[in-house]
């Protein structure tokens, strides 16, 4: 399986490494910098994993199993660049220097026991698929102290996260340090399995039952992680691509209302250029729509807001979903009038019910009014209850 997964995990984590390189370009601080170390090891932890390079790799150096070492090694030390960005995140950089200290500290002793045990134990060929299932028969101790560290670390980077989180000033940075503090279980499922590994080599039990388990775990906390670093970065791209999207859709759900007001009353409409942006567009819509609810409002039964209101508030509309109602409803009502050329007499003094704060309430409001002019059985209700006759006395 983990000639598979463990490729996979390279290649996005080469990604990752590639565009932290380009960040870093602009911006040298030490979060950037340390996301560019994370990276770094990461990938090199999964590439040497790959049982054709772990094989290559050992062989180069001339000790056995050495891939085992650098792969685990890596994973340390990745693990220390996860605090330091996220101590650095969290507070100033002395008091973060001061935090990170110890734990550098800590993880530095961790590696040179780790380097010992490994020296010490007696080697029985290469193991590019097998290596933790049988560091736990045969180097138990070696196994322990790397699991030990990894699982504090983890636990630290996983709190670390979901603490700075709450208080992350940008969106997508929250979202991505979510995503880091929800890694932590499938981190503390693979420590399980390999604890697992430990305990039944004490009972010569092989622990391969569970090892699928524990790969999938951990590559499932990687790609996560992973993802969770480069999502306050990509995330504003993803804003952005969003929000051209919607203002696409906007426009086109404003188009049959937009038709139809400016069918009857044009003068509203400005002549914009081929090659005019859509954000304009959508801009000049919104206003057209405006003017025209404006210049309608003589052709708008006095009356018909309160039917609008009266029928809305019987099929349980409300707010903004009421008003937009109303004012659709008093827009089809004109549109009838005037395509009669019956003006009413009282007419509505105003065409508004709701006032948007801003300018993306006002699209929101503009949307659901549309929604409702094409949609409503409440506004064809009423609408159908004013439809002009000759009975209705004309304003010469």
């Amino acid at each position: 399986m983990n000639s598979v997964l463990y490729p996979l995990c390279a290649a996005i984590a080469c990604l990752a490494l590639l565009y932290k390189l380009r960040v870093l370009r602009a911006d040298r601080s030490v979060t950037q910098v340390a996301l560019v170390g994370n990276f770094f090891f990461l990938f090199i932890t999964y590439t040497v994993s790959t049982p054709v390079v772990w094989v290559a790799t050992s062989k180069a150096v001339g000790v056995v199993n050495f891939s085992g070492l650098l792969t685990q090694s890596c994973v340390i030390l990745l693990t220390a660049c996860q605090q330091v960005v996220l101590l650095h995140l969290s507070h100033e950089a002395p008091t973060a220097w001061r935090k990170a200290r110890p734990r550098l500290i800590a993880l530095a002793l961790v590696l040179a026991g780790m380097v010992g045990l490994f020296v010490a134990a007696t080697s029985r060929g290469e193991k590019p698929d097998d290596f933790a299932i049988d560091s736990a028969q045969y180097y138990p101790a070696y196994l322990t102290i790397y699991l030990l560290a990894y699982a504090a670390n983890q636990v630290d980077v996983g709190v670390l996260g979901w603490r700075y989180a709450k208080i992350a000033p940008h969106p997508w940075m929250r979202r991505g340090l979510y995503l880091i503090a929800a890694t932590l279980p499938f981190a503390l499922i693979y420590t399980g399995c390999r604890a697992a590994d430990v305990v039944a080599a004490q009972f010569d039990v092989s622990g391969e039952a569970w090892e699928p388990l524990a790969q999938v775990a951990v590559t499932i906390a990687t790609l996560t992680k992973t993802l969770g670093w480069v999502l306050p970065d990509w995330g504003r791209s993803l804003s952005d691509l969003w929000q051209r999207i919607d203002d696409r859709r906007a426009y086109r759900d404003l188009a049959p209302l937009h038709r139809e007001v400016t069918g009857q009353v044009p003068e509203p409409v400005l002549h914009l250029e081929p090659d005019t942006d859509l954000r304009t567009r959508l801009y000049r819509r919104l206003v057209e729509i405006r003017d025209a609810q404006w210049a309608l409002r003589t052709w708008t039964p006095a009356a018909v807001a309160e039917a609008a209101e009266r029928r809305g508030r019987s099929a349980g509309l409300a707010d903004t979903d009421l008003a937009a109602t109303i004012e659709a409803a008093q827009l089809k009502a004109a549109l009838q009038a005037r395509a009669a050329q019956r003006q009413p007499v009282p007419h509505t003094l105003s065409p508004r019910v709701a006032e948007p704060e801003d300018l993306a309430a006002e699209l929101a409001f503009q949307r659901k009014m549309a929604r409702a002019f094409a949609t409503s059985p409440v506004v064809a209700a009423v609408a159908a209850d004013f439809v002009p006759s000759p009975s209705v006395q004309e304003n010469t």
